[in-house]
């Protein structure tokens, strides 16, 4: 799903092969849905230990001590269970 990610963010110039990228990125996270897998992990959330992985820090006066400042992949949840922590940047 991440490698679909980054290739949705690419630019290509055919239309075809954008609209076929875009069409299986759906169709994968339909089926992650089915399965209850839930992202996680945005700016401004609180830092959780136990939910994100801080790989960077920021000194950033605009955010709050121990705030996601920037996520590098997310991270998925089905149901209470973490599958894989979100990489993330954390300010201050």
């Amino acid at each position: 799903l991440d490698n679909f990610t980054r290739a949705q963010q690419a630019t290509h110039d055919s239309e075809g092969y954008r609209k076929g990228i875009d069409m299986i990125f759906s169709q994968l996270t339909g089926v992650f849905a089915a399965e209850g897998a839930v992202s996680f992990g945005a700016p401004g959330e609180a830092f959780d230990p136990t939910r994100h992985n801080a790989v960077m820090h920021a000194e950033d006066d605009t955010l709050d001590a121990g705030v996601v400042a920037e996520v590098f992949t997310p991270g998925w949840q089905v149901g209470e269970k973490i599958i894989r922590e979100a990489v993330v940047k954390v300010a201050n």
